[in-house]
């Protein structure tokens, strides 16, 4: 039997290098022995061989001329690392010719801006010249609006013909009135002269448009803000307002029926006009059917049940006698209670005293307009009225300037914004067309 062997301790195994006759050895070299000895190949000890490594550089595929040898290519060429930088400009080269393109396209492209924008600003200053010239050639207060339609502007220029022009004038003096608005679309427009230097005129093929006499302005210069005009019919205007009579405001209310003054002018004529003393009585002056002083309805009804009242107006013969009351009937109603009410409770009555024209007896009888609820100054100021005093604050007119010739007005008609009428010309000459 083999006797255990001793295993050294640490002193025995690496004694001081003070002892005699003992060998030194550093541990750290024993370590190194039991290490897998260094490949320059595989440095890194995963164990690859030359092979391996040209393989997992070439993601799985094998250089087949590397197996003929390390360092040498398979026709005996020395291996050399790839020149990228060559690859590089073989790139450029490749791909020179899109920046060119680019370059192009954008040159193109910065060009046409460039033409737009100088055809935009030359169509901007034309119109503003043609502003200025309408507003001093029609004599207007406000300088319209000229907008020239078309794409390109400049060869319109050079061939001398515009496709299309609109203008809107504001503010247009009419007679009494101004018209709100003329808007007209010019077309076929040869040019005499050149623009926009030596501009002499232009000859107009078409002409079409429409003006505008708003209610807001009708009520500001006719009514003197008193009076509102609004749309009533097609043909036809309602005019309410206030009036100033005697110290005493009267409700005023009209209609005022439009129609075409030849061809290049619109009037409208006033009917149905009357002034109300709110609540008691309304005027209609002459020569309307019924001219005169007229009790309204409510009132009517009032005074056939106040005996005060009945009894006044029954001592006037002239009003008894339309009402349809004899002088005997009326004596006896002045005494007999019962009499009186068996006049005023009659069907006949109420509607016999709407008929009834005051206008005299409220002038003869003074006592008798106050107990009716009408003022005598205001009754006489109303019968002093006279139609064409009174039509003439409602009725209008206007003409067509004389400088805008070979225009005429069309289809006359009455919209909520106010009275519009389309205008048509052909054939028109602007300026200095010879």
């Amino acid at each position: 039997m083999r006797s255990p062997t001793r295993i050294p301790s640490p002193q025995s195994s690496y004694p001081h290098s003070g002892s005699p006759g003992v060998h030194y050895r550093n541990p750290y070299e024993e370590l190194g022995e039991l290490a897998d000895p260094y490949d320059p190949d595989d440095p890194l000890g995963l164990g690859l061989t030359s092979d391996d490594d040209d393989d997992a550089d070439l993601g799985g595929h094998r250089d087949k001329s590397a197996a003929s040898g390390s360092g040498s290519r398979g026709d005996g060429e020395q291996w050399s690392p790839p020149n990228h930088r060559r690859s590089s400009r073989r790139r450029r080269g490749r791909f020179r010719a899109v920046p060119r393109t680019a370059k192009a396209l954008i040159g193109l492209v910065v060009l046409a801006l460039l033409l737009v924008l100088a055809d935009r600003c030359a169509v901007m200053y034309a119109e503003r010249k043609a502003e200025q010239e309408l507003q001093k050639k029609l004599n207007l207060a406000t300088a319209p609006n000229v907008t020239i339609h078309g794409f390109p502007f400049l060869t319109q220029v050079l061939g001398k013909d515009l496709q299309q022009v609109d203008i809107a004038v504001p503010d247009v003096a009419a007679d009494r009135v101004s018209l709100a608005e003329v808007r007209a679309q010019v077309q076929d427009i040869r040019i005499v002269g050149d623009l926009p230097s030596s501009f002499r005129g232009a000859t107009v093929g078409r002409m079409k448009g429409d003006v505008l006499l708003s209610f807001e302005d009708l009520s500001r210069e006719l009514g003197a803000s008193q009076v509102r005009f609004r749309a009533l019919g097609p043909s036809s205007v309602r005019a309410d307002g206030k009036l100033p009579v005697a110290g005493q405001q009267v409700s005023l209310h009209a209609q005022a029926h439009i129609r075409r003054q030849g061809d290049r002018g619109i009037s409208t004529s006033v009917t149905d006009m009357r002034l109300d003393i709110p609540g008691i009585a309304t005027y209609r002056p002459g020569p309307e059917p019924r001219p005169g002083l007229y009790l309204h309805k409510k009132a009517a009804k009032q005074i056939s049940e106040d005996s005060e009242k009945a009894q006044a107006l029954l001592s006037i013969p002239s009003v008894a006698e339309k009402l349809g009351v004899s002088p005997v009937e009326a004596g006896q109603a002045m005494n007999d209670e019962r009499k009186l009410d068996e006049i005023t409770g009659s069907p006949r009555f109420v509607p016999a005293l709407l008929a009834v024209n005051l206008v005299q007896a409220a002038n003869d009888h003074p006592q008798l307009a106050r107990k009716l609820g009408i003022d005598p100054t205001v009754a006489a100021a109303l019968a002093r009225m006279k139609v064409p005093e009174l039509t003439n604050k409602l009725e209008l007119s206007f003409q067509l300037p004389e400088k805008a010739k070979g225009i005429r007005l069309a289809n006359i008609g009455v919209s909520p914004e106010g009275i519009r009428a389309d205008m048509v010309g052909a054939g028109l000459n602007f300026g200095k067309t010879r």
